[in-house]
C-alpha cells in the first residue's frame, strides 16, 4: 500500500512538473510592433511567454476569441515616476530627490509594486515603466530604472539602467556653464578605468570637477558606466542649437544618448536623423511653451518619422500616462504611420533602452499581451484583456472601485448614478 502511495505521489510531482497552462488569442488583428502591417492571427501563451504566433489552428487550455478586436504589445512607459510618486504635490509621497547624492542617485529601490497609479495605468494597456528621478544638482545624474507593473512584491525590474539630465528650462543656470560642466563630467568619466577606481576617494581628490561638484564614490561610478559601458542617458531639452550642441558632445563621448523634448527638432531634423539620436517627444505638444519651444508643431512626429528618426512618446503626467494612446493617436490623425506609432510605445522603447524580449509579439518573448476593445489610439477604447509574463491581469483599479462605488447605490444623488 505504502509503494503504491510513493508511486502515485511520484505521478503527481512528475506530471505537476510537466504540465504548463496554456492560453490561446485566437482571430485577432496583430500589431506585433515588428511588421509595419497588421495581420490576421492567433498568439499561443505558455506560462509566461509567448509560445508560437501563426495563422494556423492551435488548441490551448483557455480560448479568447478576439474576432473584431486589436493585439497590441503592452504599452511600455517611456519617461515615468510610477511606483516612485503617488501625488506630485505632497511631497511625502515623493521618492525621485536626493539630497546627498546626485550623478549616482538611484529610485530603484523606492519602487512601490502597489502603488494606486499602477493598477491604473495598467487598467488602460500599460504594462511596464521607465520610472525616472527629477533632475539633480549636477547637468547630468540621476539612474532610471525599469520596471514590470504586475503589481507583485518580488519585482521583476532592471535596475539603474538610464542616466538624465538636462539643458535650458526655467530657473536653469547659463547654457554656457551647463554645457561646461557637462564637458568636464564627461572628460573625467572617460578617463576612469579599473585602476582609478579601486581607490575611489584618491581619484576624487586628484579631480578638480569631481570635487567642485562633491561627488560621492557612487557618483563617480555611474560616470564611469555612462562614458565606458555605454548606458543610455536621456537629456531633456528643446532649443534646436542645444540639441546641435549635444550631438557634438555625444560624437565626442561616443554616448548613448536620447534626447527628450526636442519642441525644435524639426528644425534640425537631418542632423539629428544622421547621428542616430532617438526622440522622445509628446505629439500633443503643438503650442510653444517657452522661446525655447517656438517650432512646436501639431504634424512634428510624422516630420521626424519622414527623416528616418526613432521616436518615443511621453505624457506630461504619469498619474495618466496611458494618455500617451491618445497622443500616438494625434500624431496619427496629422501623418505619422499607424504602425510607426504603436513601435513609439511598445518596441522602440525596448529596443533604445535595451529591455530584452519585451516590445513584440514574438514567440521566445514574455506575454506582455493587450487585447483592445476597439483602436487602441482611440482614447475611449480600452482592453478586454491584458497580460504580463503571461498572466491575465484584473483590470480593476481605485477608480473603477469608485465608478462602481457611486453608479450601484440607489440611495445616493443620481449625479453618482448618472
Amino acid at each position: 500500500m505504502y509503494i503504491k502511495l510513493f508511486k502515485s505521489f511520484l505521478c503527481f510531482i512528475f506530471v505537476g512538473t510537466l504540465y504548463s497552462e496554456t492560453t490561446l488569442i485566437e482571430n485577432a488583428t496583430i500589431y506585433d510592433g515588428i511588421k509595419n502591417i497588421p495581420f490576421q492571427g492567433n498568439i499561443l501563451i505558455e506560462n509566461d511567454t509567448i509560445k508560437k504566433v501563426s495563422s494556423a489552428k492551435m488548441q490551448a487550455d483557455f480560448v479568447i476569441d478576439a474576432s473584431g478586436m486589436i493585439v497590441t504589445p503592452g504599452i511600455i512607459g517611456t519617461d515615468t515616476n510610477i511606483g516612485i510618486v503617488e501625488i506630485g504635490a505632497l511631497s511625502v509621497t515623493r521618492d525621485d530627490s536626493s539630497e546627498i547624492y546626485s550623478i549616482g542617485f538611484s529610485i530603484h529601490d523606492a519602487f512601490n509594486p502597489k502603488s494606486t497609479l499602477i493598477p491604473w495605468n495598467r487598467s488602460n494597456g500599460v504594462t511596464s515603466a521607465l520610472s525616472l528621478p527629477q533632475g539633480t544638482a549636477s547637468p547630468i545624474g540621476g539612474l532610471g530604472s525599469f520596471f514590470v507593473l504586475d503589481g507583485e512584491h518580488d519585482i521583476t525590474s532592471k535596475k539603474d539602467i538610464v542616466m538624465i539630465g538636462g539643458v535650458g528650462g526655467s530657473g536653469s543656470s547659463s547654457r554656457a556653464e551647463t554645457f561646461a560642466v557637462m564637458d568636464d563630467l564627461l572628460a573625467f568619466a572617460s578617463g576612469l578605468n579599473g585602476a582609478n577606481l579601486d581607490d575611489i576617494s584618491e581619484t576624487i581628490e586628484k579631480s578638480s570637477i569631481a570635487e567642485f561638484m562633491e561627488l560621492h564614490p557612487r557618483d563617480v561610478k555611474a560616470l564611469s558606466r555612462l562614458v565606458n559601458n555605454n548606458l543610455p542617458l536621456i537629456i531633456s531639452t528643446h532649443r534646436a542649437s542645444d540639441i546641435l550642441k549635444l550631438i557634438e558632445l555625444k560624437e565626442k563621448y561616443d554616448l548613448n544618448l536620447i534626447i527628450k523634448g526636442a519642441q525644435d527638432a524639426s528644425l534640425v531634423a537631418p542632423q539629428i536623423a544622421a547621428s542616430g539620436i532617438p526622440l522622445i517627444i509628446n505629439p500633443i505638444n503643438n503650442i510653444p511653451g517657452s522661446f525655447d519651444e517656438l517650432a512646436s508643431n501639431i504634424q512634428m512626429a510624422s516630420r521626424l518619422e519622414e527623416k528616418g528618426i526613432n521616436l518615443m512618446f511621453n505624457t506630461p503626467r504619469s498619474h495618466n500616462f496611458h494618455l500617451v494612446r491618445q497622443g500616438a493617436g494625434v500624431a496619427v490623425a496629422n501623418g505619422m504611420s499607424y504602425e510607426s506609432a504603436i513601435k513609439a510605445i511598445t518596441s522602440t522603447p525596448a529596443k533604445v533602452f535595451n529591455i530584452d524580449k519585451r516590445g513584440e509579439i514574438k514567440a521566445g518573448y514574455f506575454a506582455d499581451i493587450v487585447v483592445w476593445d476597439a483602436d487602441p489610439l482611440e482614447p475611449s477604447s480600452m482592453p478586454e484583456y491584458l497580460f504580463i509574463n503571461g498572466k491575465s491581469i484584473d483590470l480593476t483599479s481605485r477608480s473603477s472601485r469608485l465608478r462602481d462605488r457611486y453608479t450601484s447605490q440607489p440611495d445616493k444623488p443620481n449625479t453618482y448614478r448618472n
